[in-house]
């Protein structure tokens, strides 16, 4: 395999297995009962449009006012993953496994908390002081959007905090899989920004199935926990990246 820094971040066995678990959590938590009901406020609050503009499908605004939304709570979380992935490359050394089992523990609760249980967990931290409608106040939406605790995000984001505590963790790691969550968080709200009528009809029928959504998004953070706990996950890690190391070559 090439020695290129980019590659050894990228393509380690633990990223192999992280990356599409984070796109997931990001999808999982834009169709989770916490984000789904709000995505058409959301989209009317950012662009400055009433309920008819929107109907009119008026996207090109529509679309900017979505990206720096999407801007904002990206940053938020990018910089969140940095200092996790940092905090792990502290904490993590050779006699650390326990760190492992513990976030897994965390998981597990976490899916739980996803699945409506702990009802401490289930409150929102919410920044009430409003950003103007419009372009100007979308980024600013998106960072308190970031900012603010909501029992759908929280444990989905947290599972991703997780797992960039695996294999030599660090802030470049912690960040890039931050950014793959917000990937699976914010391309849906850009989808829906550029086809909005076929986007609210998409939006009716997950909202018609949020509960087994919810089942899936709590059940997937619960098997992945557990995984972490029993040491599967590190196991599969290290034996795809043996593969990988071994078998794989890369033009870059």
């Amino acid at each position: 395999m090439t020695n290129n820094p980019f590659a050894e971040i990228i393509f380690n066995g633990s990223m192999l297995l992280a990356m599409p678990v984070a796109v997931l959590a990001g999808l999982v938590s834009f169709l989770s009962p916490c984000v789904l009901p709000l995505v058409p406020g959301y989209l009317g609050y950012v662009s400055g449009l009433t309920g008819a503009d929107l109907e009119n499908q008026k996207r090109g605004r529509m679309f900017a006012g979505i990206g720096l939304f999407v801007l904002g709570f990206s940053v938020v979380f990018v910089l969140i993953g940095a200092m996790f992935g940092q905090l792990g490359a502290w904490l993590m050394g050779p006699d650390a496994a326990w760190v492992t089992q513990v976030l897994g523990v965390v998981v597990i609760i976490m899916g739980v908390v996803f699945l409506g249980g702990f009802s401490w967990f289930q409150g929102e931290a919410k920044i009430h002081a409003k950003p103007p409608a419009g372009l100007w106040g979308a980024p600013i939406l998106g960072v308190t959007f970031g900012l603010g605790w909501a029992p759908c995000i929280g444990p989905t984001l947290s599972a991703v905090l997780a797992l960039s505590y695996f294999d030599e963790s660090s802030a470049a790691k912690g960040a890039f899989l931050t950014f793959l969550y917000c990937l699976g968080l914010g391309l849906p709200f850009l989808f829906i920004a550029l086809g909005v009528r076929r986007g609210m009809g998409a939006l009716a029928f997950f909202r018609k199935h949020r509960r087994g959504l919810q089942y899936f998004g709590g059940g997937m953070l619960i098997v992945l926990g557990l995984l972490m706990v029993s040491g599967l996950w590190g196991t599969w890690i290290n034996e795809l990246q043996t593969w990988f190391l071994n078998d794989v070559r890369l033009p870059i």
